[in-house]
């Protein structure tokens, strides 16, 4: 198993209901993470992808994926998951790493974006995608798509959407604010897989509140978002910037080779 493989166990092996994922986050390999908290099965037979990326902000098509956290749902159980970090050829920004934990020597060893953009493909599937607000782990996955040409439309089941409707009187709807309200454990906030796992939890639980009427907040929808491809960095830019960083005596946040034809173009405005 590699350093980055998602370890699962097969509910056949396990007591009924007990699912025990294994995850070292410091070793970046899946270790010592147990959960039983899924001895849920839902109303219908379901089948879809929960997932959660980290970010090192918040603009897709400028900040970068630094973790992808999935959980596969088949027949409304828990079959499978993934978790991966991302190398982002980048410095992390600090509060970015404050608020998920996530240094830069936890994705040092990291898999490329291309890489690991193909593993999740390949885990998804042809399945619906479910997360809490979505369009913004979407949104992501779809520019790294589209940059690589990989085809990626899907349809989407969001938690935060169903939770706007069914709980209209909540002050927040946030992942940590319905967590709190439905008492669902979340072992280690604003990290992808635990908060993949909670979004699938908190589904569960909104199916159980809504009533026959609002079931069709929980449809799937197909996903809208169309990013432009992103052109690599000329050689020319490679160039300039190289000669720039040397003259200036500077360093950049960011490997030369990673950036794309616009972030180059930026940086070099920055420096002259």
């Amino acid at each position: 198993m590699t350093h980055l493989e998602v370890m699962h166990f097969h509910p056949d092996t396990l007591e009924p209901g007990i699912f025990v994922y294994l995850f070292d986050y410091q070793k970046r390999d899946v270790l010592t993470y147990a959960a039983s908290c899924f001895q849920i099965e839902l109303e219908e037979e379901e089948s879809y992808v929960v997932v959660d990326l980290e970010t090192t902000g918040l603009q897709p098509g400028r900040d970068r994926i630094l973790e992808i956290g999935a959980v596969k749902v088949e027949d409304g159980k828990v079959t499978d998951t993934f978790c991966m970090f991302i190398n982002p050829r980048m410095e992390i920004p600090e509060y970015i790493q404050q608020l998920t934990g996530i240094t830069q020597d936890m994705v040092r060893d990291g898999e490329m974006a291309e890489e690991a953009f193909c593993q999740f493909h390949e885990f998804c599937g042809d399945m619906t995608l479910m997360g809490h607000n979505l369009m913004f782990d979407y949104s992501f996955l779809k520019h790294q798509a589209v940059n690589q040409k990989i085809p990626f439309e899907k349809k989407g089941i969001d938690t935060l959407k169903i939770a706007r409707t069914l709980l209209p009187d909540l002050e927040s709807r946030s992942l940590t604010s319905l967590c709190e309200y439905f008492q669902i454990n979340r072992e280690q906030a604003h990290r992808a897989f635990h908060d993949a796992l909670a979004t699938h939890e908190l589904y569960v639980k909104l199916k159980r509140i809504a009533p026959a009427g609002q079931k069709k907040v929980f449809q799937p929808v197909q996903l809208q978002y169309r990013p432009k491809r992103q052109s690599p960095i000329t050689d020319s830019q490679k160039a300039y910037l190289n000669d720039l960083v040397k003259y200036h005596k500077i360093e950049l946040d960011a490997d030369i080779d990673s950036m794309t034809k616009s972030e180059a173009s930026r940086k070099i405005d920055n420096i002259i």
